[in-house]
């Protein structure tokens, strides 16, 4: 398999797709000329022209209305927002019209419409730049939530999005674009609501999805060495919870530490731990541990930021307070 960055993962699935279906565009902010802010959209101007490949104005609800009713009228739009920050500004779009639209028509309507960018902390962007807002996307019915760690589920689950008909929030880790991994050749699909076990063991379960697979897995390295063994497992769609993995990784290591970038009030993790406390209650020796950023704004200062963000040794001592190997 080939090995390739982010970004291009990214990349091959918008080409695939725009080359698969004429009703595929790309629009946002400096998505064409500039060949995208992080690179993801290089050469689709040139090959695609500009009635597919779209720049706008800075004016993320204004593209992002265009987008929803490119879709109710049969288009697939792919609509780029900068950074998930910007996208506060788009919310009525995303929520008042694409989450809602097929519901208030009685089903007459589909607004089959994907919403990407970065999202979480991006190094030294300070706090109106640094958000990881899956848990507000996810709050609201109507919206799938896409948020993949490694390449190859990158790819899969975009070209996966952009066929689906239902209006689909893609998170991409903004540090993550260059990281990369194997690709397999040929076509690549993956199914949305279907989370991936990374790594199998028996000691805990370790739920994290999007660039907090990577500290997990350094973790869950460092664990091993100690002679602890965990299941890694990656959920990478948010929305909807593949509740079946969940379940059946934590009746059988009877332990969970939930690893999120985002805040700890109301945050996935939250959702996540009253699914087990509901649904696996008697199957749990340990109260669950939710290892999550500070609750503060994210400074620009490195050494603020380092000390608010999550880090491979956060999820060690968290994984041994649930074994009670140590005192948290």
């Amino acid at each position: 398999m080939a090995e390739i960055a982010w970004r291009e993962a990214l990349n091959q699935a918008l080409a695939e797709e725009m080359e698969r279906d004429a009703n595929v565009f790309l629009m946002g902010e400096e998505v064409a000329r500039y060949d995208g802010a992080y690179k993801v959209s290089q050469g689709l101007l040139a090959k695609f022209g500009s009635a597919r490949v779209v720049d706008t104005p800075i004016s993320e609800l204004g593209f992002a209305g265009l987008g929803v009713g490119a879709a109710l009228v049969g288009l697939r739009p792919v609509i780029e927002m900068m950074t998930w920050n910007f996208a506060v500004l788009a919310m009525d779009q995303i929520v008042h019209n694409a989450a809602k639209v097929r519901q208030m028509s009685g089903g007459q309507l589909r607004c089959p419409i994907v919403f990407r960018g970065p999202n979480g902390a991006g190094g030294r962007l300070a706090a109106q730049h640094s958000q990881s807002l899956e848990a507000n996307y996810a709050h609201f019915p109507g919206l799938k939530v896409v948020a993949p760690s490694t390449p190859a589920d990158a790819k899969g689950l975009l070209k996966a999005s952009i066929r689906d008909d239902n209006p689909i929030v893609f998170l991409e880790a903004e540090l993550l674009y260059g990281v990369k991994g194997e690709v397999p050749p040929g076509e690549l699909l993956l199914p949305l609501g279907q989370a991936s076990l990374k790594r199998e063991g028996s000691d805990c379960t370790l739920i994290t999805w999007s660039r907090m697979y990577y500290h997990a897995e350094e973790a869950a390295r460092q664990l091993e060495a100690e002679g602890i063994h965990v299941d890694l497992l990656d959920l990478r769609t948010l929305k909807p919870l593949d509740e079946a993995a969940i379940l059946t990784s934590v009746r059988k290591t009877n332990r969970a530490v939930i690893v999120e970038e985002g805040w700890s009030f109301c945050g996935v993790g939250a959702q996540l731990v009253d699914l087990i406390q509901s649904q696996a209650f008697d199957d749990l020796d340990a109260p669950v541990q939710r290892v999550t950023g500070l609750d503060v704004n994210r400074s620009y200062a490195a050494v603020l930021e380092h000390a608010a963000e999550v880090n491979p040794a956060r999820i060690v001592a968290a994984v041994k307070q649930v074994l009670y190997r140590e005192e948290g």
